[in-house]
């Protein structure tokens, strides 16, 4: 079975359901672990009340998605997993929501410990509510082996995770993650949408990716509306997205300098990260880009005035972030510490599904700004920014690059808002169509952001599918920690920087 039956669209295209084909259970997997041994992505998989299984294969070379879609007749089937490692989270999210068994997954637990949306039916006959990671984790046993729990609460202002190793020594052998404790039910919240929570609910998917949920968010309500969003407002989105990313891979970059007692870099950042964050709160009046967007255009407009008044602080805030990260890579102790920990190889990233910084840290340059652009970038490209080792230093360099490349953007997109008069305000947004579908991607500052919308017969959300780069890469920070030593965590787990409360939903 090829994945002739996946239907090639673009991204935030939407489309009637009775144009993807209905696959057979088995030329649906296959299709699946075909197109990933092909060279495609399982970007999301996912199902419904009515065991309606969705999947989108992303087909980076051709810039198309490929979606498809079964029907199951009882809620169990044959896992995927075994032949396709990217689908492993997927399956047991599928499980947890609707207590749809993948038979013979090799890994079969919750994933967020929340009851099933199904009523009646729960994948692991369980009768009571769970409590996050109350499990059984994976042990190992010998001479010299322990066991080391950290968490859910951390020493750190960080949210709650927890995090348990099995080492020999200092040395860990395997680390197991416990997630859940940010659970909150948005997707479940989105269904029956859109109402006037569902751009809040997804504004706060991640916090500190507000505008890469809500930019995809509106872009499926635009698809599915048949709406065209005017040119100067996908530039002020851009705008909006790439200060979204500074701020965040300057507060990341100063947060490494601090893990290994680099005060310098890690004390500017810490202020010149506000910087960034101001220039958002300049245009719209939150630092975290709130109420910026909505659906069809903008909230709050970036008219000309305001963009000459941001130049020279964007140039202030540049000129300063050069400064703070020059100190960090002219320490060599700072680079020591950082070339030696968190490795992960490239056919390892392939193989799991890595997105983002953590994936082009490892020489994979996906992108979603190049290999499936949206908004400006399809007119104005942005350089995928790359490494090669896989390791800390990598994923700090690649966001090196990326400051570079926004700050460019940033240059680019301000000149030219200074010079253009602001659009009319758009009209309200049409109806959805109903009986459809549509994926929605963008390049968040942490990676790739996924929303998938199926419609009702009347226009409104049957099911809301979000897919933060955060749910692919958490597993890639467990294999980071493979044979490394148990202090080097906080620093592994700093440079992948992933979301709980993302991957929580």
């Amino acid at each position: 079975m090829s994945g002739s039956a996946f239907l090639p669209v673009l991204n935030g295209q939407a489309l009637p359901l009775s144009a993807i084909p209905e696959s057979g259970l088995e030329d649906f997997r296959q299709a699946i672990i075909q197109g990933v041994h092909d060279g495609q992505r399982l970007a999301c998989l996912c199902a419904d009340a009515e065991l309606r299984l969705f999947a989108v294969l992303a087909d980076d070379a051709a810039k198309q998605l490929r979606i498809g879609r079964t029907r199951l007749a009882q809620a169990r089937y044959p896992s995927i997993t075994t032949q396709c490692i990217q689908a492993h989270l997927f399956e047991r999210e599928m499980a947890e929501q609707f207590g749809i068994v993948p038979e013979g997954h090799p890994w079969f637990k919750p994933v967020r410990f929340h009851p099933s949306w199904a009523d009646g039916r729960d994948a692991w006959g369980r009768s009571s509510k769970p409590a996050p990671a109350v499990m059984d984790f994976f042990a190992v046993s010998g001479e010299e082996v322990h066991e080391v729990a950290v968490g859910p609460v951390h020493a750190g202002v960080i949210e709650p995770g927890h995090f348990r190793f099995q080492c020999h020594g200092e040395t860990v052998l395997h680390l197991e993650i416990a997630l859940g404790f940010q659970h909150r039910g948005i997707e479940k919240a989105m269904a029956g949408g859109p109402h006037p929570l569902s751009l809040k609910h997804a504004e706060t998917v991640s916090g500190d990716a507000t505008i890469a949920h809500a930019w995809a968010f509106c872009r499926n309500l635009e698809g599915l509306a048949g709406s065209q969003v005017p040119t100067r407002s996908e530039w002020v989105r851009g705008v909006a997205l790439e200060l979204e990313r500074m701020a965040n891979h300057v507060g990341d970059l100063g947060a490494l300098a601090g893990d290994v007692g680099f005060l310098p870099t890690s004390s500017f950042c810490g202020r010149i990260r506000g910087d960034w964050l101001n220039l958002s709160a300049e245009v719209c009046g939150s630092r975290l880009g709130r109420d910026w967007l909505r659906p069809g255009g903008l909230r709050q407009e970036l008219e000309p005035d305001l963009a000459t008044r941001l130049m020279p602080r964007l140039a202030k805030a540049w000129a300063d972030t050069q400064d703070a990260i020059a100190l960090l890579w002219g320490a060599a102790s700072v680079m020591n510490r950082f070339e030696a920990a968190g490795h992960v190889d490239e056919s390892q990233a392939r193989e799991i599904g890595l997105v983002g910084v953590a994936a082009r840290a490892c020489g994979i340059g996906l992108d979603v700004r190049k290999d499936h652009p949206f908004g400006p970038y399809a007119e104005h490209p942005i350089a995928p920014s790359l490494a090669e080792s896989g390791n800390v230093h990598s994923r700090a360099w690649v966001r090196w690059l990326e400051l570079m490349e926004s700050h460019r953007f940033l240059s680019e997109a301000l000149q030219g808002l200074a010079s253009t008069p602001p659009d009319a305000a758009p009209p309200p947004l049409g109806a959805l169509a109903p009986d459809s579908l549509c994926v929605s991607l963008t390049e968040g500052w942490r990676g790739e952001v996924l929303h998938l919308a199926v419609t009702d017969s009347i226009g409104r959300f049957a099911r809301y599918k979000i897919v933060d780069p955060s749910f692919h890469n958490w597993f890639g920070l467990a294999l980071a920690m493979r044979g490394e030593q148990i202090s080097d965590f906080p620093l592994c787990n700093k440079s992948f920087n992933l979301s709980y409360c993302g991957h929580d939903l």
